[in-house]
């Protein structure tokens, strides 16, 4: 049950999340749900940004919320970026990721301070719901003093464990990045290695990258504390850690995406799907319940033609039905990864779609028994709520976190078995260890308790959004907190 606006002072919230689609997501269902809770919401982007978000904020408006879009203009030229880039996946790359050009983006992003701050005296708002990577926000929030809730779009795991590192560097302790560490004062004695953590933590004191690590430290104990994507019942000894042993502050609120009900809801979060919706629910509709495998590795993960053909050969060896979703369109009618024949071998067996997929909308359909993933949080927070088991392939970023808590804590994942973390392009894997995961999450005693352990995790995941429900009480909890704090 919503609560209506009369009931409480009408307190206003202020989202800026951080200019990727893994970052505007989330915090566009955010958004949405405060504004569903009676709160008056605004949400800032960019110009260019706009057309990613203003159909699910003009749809909420016309629903009757109190729900506001704001643009600041961003700062291309003057961080020497080229006109235009003003999202992650716009950023240049020939081969991998472009170190200079991110570093130039997040340049930008440190140019924000000013307008922001002239937009924070114009709109008034009191609470701040700002992208961790906005690490001048809270000077901007205390200044004005007004409580700021950081965002970074990871789990309680990940927090557990990012403070673990910083704290303790048990990185810095072995002889080799593939010698096992355990990560010290977090629950559940979650191993590791140097080679599957971020660049930031590897390097020397006197890095770029790894003083933006100490900037985001800074920033978050700054913070009036945490809001988080993520349930209690999914992570509870990770929660109780974060909040009663590290002692920080930190409200969770998801899964958000659940918040997405209506089957345009579904489609319109984030870019315009490339492929027509209807389309994709009557070849789901054609398959058996849980005979599909979704393979989709994100907006920023970007395989080379050479694994793009492993995961071709994979597929087509396990005899699943799939929808795979890949980034590389076709050029010229051809493409070199796509083994000869492939498409004619596998007609009406696989559905490919080349971009964009509305991914929520193909997780809920029974027909889907199980998610490729490279487990980014947001992907891996879809698939818990549609009760799903995945088969786990890490990148970069948390995303070997995300992998242990689903394979090591909650038992209902796969690994494909990467080492390294390697920016984008991810550690190549053959065929064989893929065609054998996507086996073991399928077919047999195992794939069957992994499934009904899922499902059981989905059901928990959709009543702690419901009246009552650990993330409904969290969210009822920050509000109220914020109104006292108001009044």
């Amino acid at each position: 049950m919503d609560v209506d606006a009369t009931e409480n002072p009408k307190l206003h919230v202020l989202f800026f999340p951080f200019m990727g689609h893994g970052h505007m997501i989330p915090m566009v269902d955010m958004t949405k749900l405060f504004a569903m809770r009676g709160v008056k919401t605004t949400i800032v982007t960019t110009p260019l940004n706009v057309p990613f978000i203003s159909t699910t904020i003009e749809r909420s408006k016309n629903s009757g919320f109190d729900i506001h879009l704001k643009v600041l203009n961003f700062p291309c030229v003057e961080a020497g970026l080229p006109e235009g880039c003003e999202n992650l996946d716009s950023v240049p790359s020939s081969q991998g990721v472009n170190l200079d050009m991110i570093a130039k983006f997040f340049k930008a992003a440190d140019l924000f301070q000013q307008p922001f701050e002239q937009l924070i005296q114009e709109c008034k708002p009191d609470c701040l719901i700002v992208d961790m990577f906005f690490t001048w926000a809270s000077d901007i929030a205390n200044k004005y003093d007004i409580p700021r809730l950081m965002f970074n779009g990871s789990s309680f795991l990940s927090l557990c464990i990012s403070d673990s590192v910083n704290v303790y560097e048990p990185q810095k302790k072995v002889k080799s990045g593939s010698e096992p560490f355990v990560f010290p004062n977090v629950p559940g004695d979650i191993k590791s290695t140097r080679d599957q953590m971020a660049v930031i933590y590897t390097q020397n004191e006197d890095d770029k990258l790894t003083r933006s690590v100490k900037k985001w430290r800074e920033a978050e104990l700054k913070s009036y504390g945490f809001i988080v994507n993520s349930f209690y019942e999914l992570e509870a000894a990770y929660v109780d850690h974060y909040r009663n042993v590290l002692g920080r502050k930190a409200w969770h609120v998801g899964p958000v995406s659940l918040c997405n009900r209506a089957i345009e809801d579904k489609v319109d979060r984030g870019k315009k799907p490339s492929v027509d919706e209807q389309k994709c629910l009557n070849w789901l509709d054609s398959k058996q319940p849980k005979s599909v495998v979704y393979i989709c590795f994100g907006s920023a993960v970007d395989f080379n033609a050479a694994q793009l053909t492993e995961i071709a050969f994979a597929i087509e060896a396990t005899g699943q039905h799939f929808i795979w979703v890949v980034k590389k369109e076709k050029s010229n009618n051809e493409e070199d990864w796509l083994p000869e024949g492939f498409e004619e071998r596998t007609e009406g067996k696989g559905l490919i779609i080349r971009g964009w997929a509305p991914q929520v909308l193909i997780l809920d359909h029974e027909a889907v028994g199980a998610f490729v993933t490279h487990c980014g949080w947001n992907s891996t927070l879809e698939c818990v709520s549609a009760g799903l088991p995945m088969v786990t392939w890490p990148v970069f970023a948390e995303q070997f976190y995300n992998e242990k808590l689903v394979t090591q804590v909650l038992k209902i994942g796969v690994g494909v078995g990467t080492k390294k973390w390697v920016e984008v392009v991810g550690d190549f894997v053959k065929r064989d260890a893929i065609e054998k995961a996507v086996k073991e999450i399928m077919v047999g005693e195992k794939a069957v308790e992994m499934r009904s352990r899922a499902k059981a995790i989905g059901e928990m995941a959709k009543r702690a959004v419901e009246e009552g429900g650990s993330s409904f009480r969290d969210l009822n909890d920050l509000i109220q907190q914020l109104s006292s704090r108001r009044r």
